[in-house]
């Protein structure tokens, strides 16, 4: 069988050919397919094709269009012109046909937090609704009535953004926050620190001899314990889910004995009166948060950055040592180690056969230090971690909150 190629007159063809003008044809997206079948036995027998069905062969080519809609007629494109007598199909313009969803039709992007829906857990006037305005300036707060709630808000794109709790310069971690980093996706893309101002409010008109109960959250009652003793308030003080729905407790029953330990905010929105301002016992009462979100941010160098990890070991408390040494050779700073139970393996049994069998209880740790992820020194650092635990996770590389420090003197 001889080799296939054109034939001199096919060449001569191509080459004198004239251009013949059409007409411009809107942009859009043409699927094309050669239904044109060859006879193989004219190229094998040596017999080249006629000028004829060379151009039958070209009409053919360029009218054979595949549309999803070949039997229905389009009124929009009747600017096609037929090619060679051969009569065009209609076709469906690509800007008309159904576009999948992305990431913007779900959720735009914002720009500097002016759009952003912002989760935080409590009422409106709770600290983590503050926390949140201060991290992203107008945006949308949406309250949930518990952590958890928030965290699933954001992974399911009915807010952008979660700010929460995670440590207080006083009362120490908020523990179900640290497990629920660990539980969920969410990477940790910021943090935001709050001086802490409680005042003690009542509906109007009361005074403090009629008290007969505080009402706030757990923590909040400890930070006041010692002022409330001195204001000379023999009441019993009762726990609630957060301060600012204990201020919105007061005020829906009108509870003339009871007073709340909350913002001057919440007293602003429920009509409460502020009895006593400032009560914490601490002026250097300050909360810290941390802002979630679905997707990480691409660490950096021109500014402090702080990255958060959580590990596990399986080999005793010697491997901590080589962990931790990891970071203090590349002369990285630890701002917070915390140790959480291991939930899925609590305890490790060693077994002695001169002792006994030896009962350890197994940790996740959490750690931030002072790097961004940018960083080599970072990144050899968690290299080496890595080879001393059995579990390794980065909860997220962010920028620090650098604002001057300013200690609660007020709202």
């Amino acid at each position: 069988m001889q080799a296939l190629s054109p034939s001199p007159n096919l060449k001569s063809l191509i080459r004198t050919r004239p251009l013949v003008p059409s007409h411009r044809v809107a942009p859009h997206r043409l699927v094309v397919q050669c239904v044109y079948k060859f006879d193989s036995s004219n190229f094998s027998s040596g017999v080249g094709l006629s000028r004829a069905d060379w151009q039958s062969s070209c009409a053919i080519l360029a009218s054979k269009v595949v549309s999803q809609q070949q039997d229905t007629e389009k009124s929009g494109n009747a600017d096609l012109t037929a090619v060679n007598g051969h009569k065009t199909l209609d076709l469906v313009p690509i800007e008309n046909l159904p576009k999948p969803l992305t990431i913007t039709d779900l959720s735009p992007a914002p720009m500097h937090g002016s759009q952003l829906r912002v989760a935080y857990q409590g009422v409106p006037g709770a600290y983590s609704e503050a926390a949140a305005g201060k991290a992203y300036p107008n945006c949308e707060a949406i309250p949930c009535d518990q952590f958890e709630v928030a965290f699933q808000a954001v992974e399911l794109w009915i807010a952008d953004r979660a700010v929460l709790p995670v440590e207080n310069s006083l009362g120490g971690s908020i523990h179900r926050n640290y497990d629920l980093l660990l539980r969920h996706r969410l990477h940790i893309v910021g943090e935001v620190q709050l001086p802490v101002h409680h005042c003690l409010l009542a509906l109007p008109g009361v005074r403090k001899e009629y008290l007969t109960r505080v009402i706030s959250h757990p923590q909040a009652l400890a930070q006041c314990e010692h002022t409330l003793t001195k204001l000379g308030l023999n009441v019993a003080r009762e726990a609630v889910d957060d301060t600012a729905g204990a201020a919105e407790y007061v005020a829906l029953n009108n509870l003339r004995d009871t007073a709340a330990i909350a913002s001057a905010r919440a007293a602003d929105l429920y009509g409460l009166q502020v009895l006593a301002d400032g009560i914490q016992d601490d002026s250097s009462n300050v909360t810290r948060f941390v802002m979630l979100a679905r997707e990480p941010i691409i660490p950096r160098t021109d500014r402090p950055f702080k990255t958060s990890i959580v590990f596990a070991h399986d080999k005793g408390t010697s491997v901590l040592f080589k962990v931790l040494s990891a970071f203090a050779f590349r002369n990285i700073s630890l701002t917070k180690i915390e140790s959480r139970p291991h939930r899925n393996r609590p305890i490790r049994l060693v077994d002695d056969a001169n002792v006994g069998t030896a009962k350890h209880f197994e940790y996740m740790f959490y750690v931030d230090f002072e790097a961004s992820m940018a960083e080599v020194r970072a990144q050899n650092a968690l290299a080496e971690v890595q080879e001393f635990t059995s579990f390794l996770r980065v909860l997220g590389s962010y920028p620090m909150d650098m604002t001057p420090w300013c200690p609660s003197g007020g709202d």
